[in-house]
């Protein structure tokens, strides 16, 4: 991740705090329609796990100009999805939810540079919680 698309990033998702309910509604309502299956792994009532998604989501974002600062809590995150019953595959429509709401809460905000930094930061963050998630898998198993 260059710093031009950590900045657009950074920028995009202070447009979208303000509207942080909305935004998780619209995440967790696209995701579960896309992926039904997925539901199960979340409790019945979200509130607290929209008001989580979104406090993470700060957190992440805040932190990509300092990767080894968020690096703990987001292989923490990984490990603790893992006991879920979180899968590799489910970081793809995670990951497709994600972008289908960042695109519904900026609107015209949300120019293919933006899309673009948005998609290289998931890829890149999805990716590092496998890893962090398939080490702490096996460390258990040894």
């Amino acid at each position: 991740m260059d710093d031009r698309h950590i900045a657009l990033v950074q920028e995009s998702f202070r447009k979208v705090a303000p509207i942080s309910d909305v935004a998780a509604d619209l995440f967790y309502g696209r995701l579960f329609e896309a992926a039904p299956h997925l539901r199960g792994l979340f409790p019945e009532d979200m509130s607290e796990q929209k008001r989580k998604l979104m406090m993470m989501l700060a957190t992440a974002v805040n932190g990509l100009t300092k990767l080894e600062t968020i690096a703990p809590a987001v292989a923490a995150l990984a490990v603790r999805h893992n006991d879920y019953g979180v899968k590799p595959e489910h970081y793809e429509p995670v990951g497709a939810s994600l972008i289908w709401t960042l695109e519904q809460g900026l609107g015209d905000g949300f120019t293919p540079d933006v899309r673009e930094a948005w998609v290289e930061t998931y890829t890149f963050l999805a990716g590092f919680m496998k890893d962090a998630a398939a080490s702490a898998e096996k460390a258990r198993a040894s």
